[in-house]
């Protein structure tokens, strides 16, 4: 068989892919765009978009529920109509994919291939009956739930994060294995769409990555809505009890028994079907395609972007990726990974926005650090609002004045920790912060405040 030649091959229509493939075709290239299931990848389909879609229906009835607190009267108690909170959330995500295949169809030199790709050289690969050349060829294929091999987790049916979105039917008891961002979302979420919801986590605290004290505060944002939350669990096995679920968790204790279990237990990425040795593609012990600062693979004229690579687990960084290939390949700019200040969110409620650098870090770092830090009880608007939880924290170095890192936890956070993540990029000194003269009221106008009061870390 004749392979068909392309100027570029993707192989994986989300966040990277796509954006990836409309440069290359406006720059008059070929080029073949292969999904082997929905367009948009995670983000459309099973991550931010649903997700946040359905929690922007789990933060209604919460309000709703606290209607009274403003001095609104409702007319009787608030439920949900779980149909109608799915069927909304579909109508978006279908929405946004169905953008996406169209913006794909108007594309006069890319072609679509439904399909798993699998190389058959460095420069081919195979698409069902179809084989697929090209001297430049991009990997954007993605991660899935990890699913460890825990005692008995075979035999219960499980969900995961992409199995959740399938979910037509409100759980009683929702057990939550796994205590970090995916997992807290939906405890949250589903605690209150009216579930019964218990977290179960491994490690001695909720977010590991972040600070003890965002750790502690996040802690309590869940248990104060009637959360039940187990820690150190160091025995975590599950079983059937009826037609519920039985979750052990620490010796001695009683078992959690809900009537479904979520798996949250980190992401694994889609590589170990994609033939890589065929091609000599080097991967890590994770299973990550190993590449450089400019996201290049070991193999010259493959390049491997997004969850894939291990150098991000966000879609903002997985659209970064495009944008550093592409700036390199078609605008001779030098861009990359190594240039991108971590930041990311978790969107419970309130929400934290974090960049930079943790306290952690910093103490490790070894550095002079200065620190400033304000509870939400002190912010006008989040007192205004009646959502007061969480608190606002920035790390600085102390010679040099640069912004190291900033937390916010608090209504509004994912926002306005901007403020400070643009102020980083331009490596702009606190004093710029301190200077500046921010709306009120607002939750941002409190962050030049604390860059005036800052201390010396202890």
């Amino acid at each position: 068989m004749t392979a068909k030649s392309f100027d570029a091959i993707i192989i994986g229509a989300g966040q990277a892919g796509t954006p990836l493939a409309g440069r290359l075709n406006a720059a008059g290239m070929s080029v073949a765009l292969i999904e082997r299931k929905l367009v948009g990848g995670t983000c459309v389909n099973t991550g931010c978009i649903p997700t946040k879609t359905m929690v922007a229906s789990a933060y209604a009835a919460h309000l709703a529920r606290r209607a009274a607190d403003y001095g609104v009267t409702l007319g009787g108690p608030v439920g949900v109509d779980y149909k109608a909170i799915k069927a909304r959330k579909d109508k978006v995500s279908s929405a946004s994919r169905t953008g996406l295949e169209d913006w794909i169809a108007g594309m006069d030199k890319c072609t679509l291939y439904r399909g798993h790709a699998r190389f058959v050289t460095a420069n081919t690969v195979r698409v069902g009956d179809d084989l697929l050349s090209a001297k430049k060829i991009f990997l954007n294929t993605g991660g899935r739930a990890s699913v460890p091999d825990l005692p008995g987790v075979h035999d219960i049916d499980y969900l995961t994060n992409s199995s959740m979105m399938d979910l037509d039917v409100l759980p009683r008891h929702l057990i939550v294995v796994g205590g970090s961002y995916i997992s807290l979302e939906f405890a949250q979420m589903f605690r209150r769409f009216g579930s019964d919801v218990t977290v179960i986590e491994k490690s001695p605290r909720l977010t590991g990555r972040e600070d003890e004290d965002v750790s502690a505060a996040i802690m309590s944002i869940l248990e104060n809505e009637g959360i039940t939350v187990h820690v150190g669990a160091d025995d975590i096995g599950f079983g059937r009890k009826g037609s519920d679920i039985a979750v052990t968790f620490s010796a001695g204790k009683a078992p959690a028994v809900g009537s479904h279990v979520l798996l949250a237990l980190g992401r694994t990425p889609n590589t170990d079907d994609l033939g890589l040795d065929k091609a000599g593609i080097e991967v890590d012990k994770r299973g990550f395609v190993v590449v450089d600062d400019q996201l290049r693979t070991n193999v010259p004229g493959i390049w491997a972007m997004g969850d894939c690579n291990g150098r991000g687990a966000f879609t903002h960084t997985s659209y970064n990726d495009y944008e550093i290939v592409a700036a390199n390949l078609l605008d001779n700019d030098p861009r990359k990974v190594s240039d991108r200040i971590e930041a990311y969110a978790l969107y419970i409620d309130p929400p934290l926005g974090r960049c930079g650098m943790t306290e952690t870090a910093v103490r490790k770092s070894g550095r002079r650090a200065l620190v400033g830090q304000r509870p939400m009880t002190r912010v006008g608007r989040a007192v205004e609002k009646g959502e007061m939880q969480g608190f606002m924290k920035i790390l600085v170095d102390a010679d040099s004045r640069e912004i190291l890192g900033c937390s916010v936890l608090g209504p509004g956070g994912d926002e306005a920790v901007h403020c400070v993540l643009d102020l980083m990029y331009a490596k702009a000194p606190v004093d710029t912060l301190a200077r500046a003269t921010h709306i009120h009221p607002n939750v941002s106008e409190l962050l030049p405040t604390i860059a005036q009061e800052l201390k010396p870390l202890a």
